[in-house]
Order: C-alpha cells, then sequence, then structure tokens
C-alpha cells in the first residue's frame, strides 16, 4: 500500500471477491442504525420561557439560550458545550473550536445607507439585544473547514429567535469579563466560572421534549432525541421551508451531501399533497411507443386529423 497498491482490491479499484463476499455478509446482519429523531422550534422556546419564569438561575438561562443558539445555527454539540462544567477548557484539545465571545459579530441597520453595518465590541446591551442580524465565525470545525461563517437575521421575535440567544449570552458573560477567548458556553454562578456541557444540553431537551410530549404526539420516542436533535431539527425546517439544497448546506456546514442522512423522510410533512397530485390524469403518451406498438388508431382520425395538421402547417 505503501507503493500505491491496495492488495484488498483488484485493478478496477474493487474489493477482491472473496473480502467483498465477507463485508456483504456483514452488512447483511447488521441491526438497522438507530437514528436520532428532529425537534422543534417549540423545545427550544418552552425551555427559554420556563428559564425566564426562573429569572435567578443562570446554568437554566444559559442552557436554554445555547439550545435555541444551536437550533437555529445547525450547530454541533461540540462548538457551543464544555466536557466538563469545572475545568478550564483546553485550546487545542479537539479539532472541533467552541465559539468564543470574539468570534460573534453584530449588525446593526443604517436607514441613510439602507444597509447593515457592524456593530462595536462596546456597543451598548440595547444596541446588542436590537441587533438586525448575527454572525458566527467558527475557528475550526470537525469537517477541517476553518474560518466559516455562518449569519442568521433576526426572525421578529424579541425573545424565541437565535440571534436573541446569542446577545443574551453576549451580555450576560461581558458582564463578568473582558476576555474575548470567553467560550459562549461560560456563565457566572455567584462569580464562579461554569461551563455548560453536553449533559446539560441532552438533560434539558429531553425535559422539553417530554414536557410537548413528543412521544404521543409526534411518534418520537425520548430514546430518539437527544443533543443531534437539534442540528437535525434545524435542517428538518429549513427543508420543509421550502429552501434549497445548497441553502441547507451552507448553514449546516456540510462539505457535501451528507446533509441529506439529517433530512428524515418519515416526516408527514414531506409526503403532504402528493396523493392529491398523483390522482391527476395527465393524458401522456409514450413517444417511443412506435418501437413497440403503434397506437394511433387508437387515439385519432389518422386521416382527417393529418389532413388539418397539414392545413394549419401551410398556413403557418
Amino acid at each position: 500500500m505503501a507503493h500505491g497498491v491496495n492488495p484488498t482490491k483488484n485493478q478496477g479499484g474493487k474489493f477482491l471477491p472473496r473480502i467483498q463476499e465477507t463485508l456483504d455478509g456483514w452488512r447483511k446482519n447488521d441491526p438497522p442504525c438507530k437514528k436520532e429523531l428532529p425537534v422543534e422550534a417549540d423545545v427550544p422556546e418552552w425551555l427559554v420561557d420556563k428559564a425566564l419564569e426562573m429569572g435567578s438561575d443562570e446554568k437554566d438561562l444559559a442552557t436554554a439560550d445555547l439550545i435555541q443558539l444551536a437550533f437555529y445555527y445547525l450547530l454541533r454539540v461540540g462548538e457551543y458545550t464544555s466536557k466538563s462544567s469545572t475545568q478550564e477548557p483546553l485550546s487545542r484539545a479537539q479539532q472541533t473550536q467552541p465559539f468564543r465571545m470574539r468570534d460573534v459579530a453584530f449588525f446593526g441597520w443604517s436607514k441613510s445607507r439602507g444597509r447593515i453595518f457592524r456593530l462595536p465590541q462596546t456597543a451598548s446591551d440595547d444596541e446588542i439585544l436590537n441587533s438586525k442580524c448575527v454572525t458566527l465565525r467558527l475557528d475550526n470545525q470537525k469537517n477541517g473547514w476553518k474560518n466559516v461563517c455562518i449569519n442568521h437575521e433576526h426572525n421578529g421575535d424579541p425573545v424565541h429567535c437565535g440571534t436573541r440567544a446569542i446577545a443574551r449570552r453576549y451580555i450576560s458573560i461581558r458582564r463578568h469579563t473582558n476576555n474575548m477567548d470567553t467560550p459562549l458556553y461560560t456563565y457566572f454562578d455567584n462569580g464562579d466560572k461554569r461551563y455548560i456541557t453536553d449533559k446539560d444540553i441532552r438533560a434539558a431537551v429531553k425535559n422539553a421534549a417530554t414536557a410537548l410530549d413528543y412521544q404521543n404526539t409526534r411518534g418520537i420516542p425520548l430514546s430518539h432525541i437527544n443533543t443531534h436533535s437539534l442540528r437535525i431539527g434545524g435542517a428538518c425546517a429549513l427543508a420543509l421551508a421550502g429552501y434549497d439544497d445548497v441553502q441547507i448546506m451552507k448553514m449546516g456546514r456540510w462539505r457535501g451531501a451528507t446533509f441529506q442522512e439529517y433530512i428524515r423522510e418519515n416526516l408527514s410533512n414531506y409526503s403532504e399533497g402528493m396523493s392529491t397530485k398523483m390522482k391527476e390524469v395527465h393524458g401522456f403518451v409514450q413517444i417511443d411507443s412506435g418501437a413497440f406498438t403503434n397506437v394511433t388508431d387508437h387515439c385519432c382520425d389518422i386521416k382527417n386529423d393529418y389532413n388539418s395538421y397539414r392545413s394549419v402547417a401551410a398556413a403557418a
């Protein structure tokens, strides 16, 4: 293999027959994969509402905002959570680098210029909370793409919006530190720095799905709901809203067609209206039918129709 020759494959690049037979046999015996299923925007909205009701619990507020952020920006769990709730994360411990304060850019709207403009990092809380759109820059990620930016506009809801969730995180952290390398998953408990973990996100998502009765009203067992359900849910929401593959791929930062694995074809909306359209009779004729059978005598009076066609053609 070091010399460019793979002993497991033939000259055509295919596995040797015995190896292929072995792989095929294993594939037949593999159990079906247990796919995680999507959640909708009502899950982060329920969590944000509950956290705002509690008011004083910074951990619940941070968790809810990060979940809302993950849904709208189609984030991987490693991009917005820590492995430990107390230990300082290592800057290069993993390939995917979580979002930091410096990775956030807020944009306002200039009426005079008719375009957006970037707000300074020292912008007031009110300016940040009323930003037109917010961009996240990812230093590095799982698939090797670096310095990728994703942007979202404010959706019109003052609370339940991905941009507003980022603004609340940014303002909360800025009240305690000026260190722009502080990750967005940071919160402060009585002045002590703490971090939101993937376990916190998993527990909160399952809690919301339980409260919203996803198992009985959506047919989605809680065992199939996890942190990845937010990324899957965001992709499905874009697909159901009519956005094309390129737009979904760019928002989720996929480099190829793997994003299609996230679009769950077993959602009821994908077949909505199909049976009605399939009932329509379009009256088509197979144009290569002359190679198999002549349908002309059954479709028309060939002499009269042909003469009519010649008259129309001559007049033209």
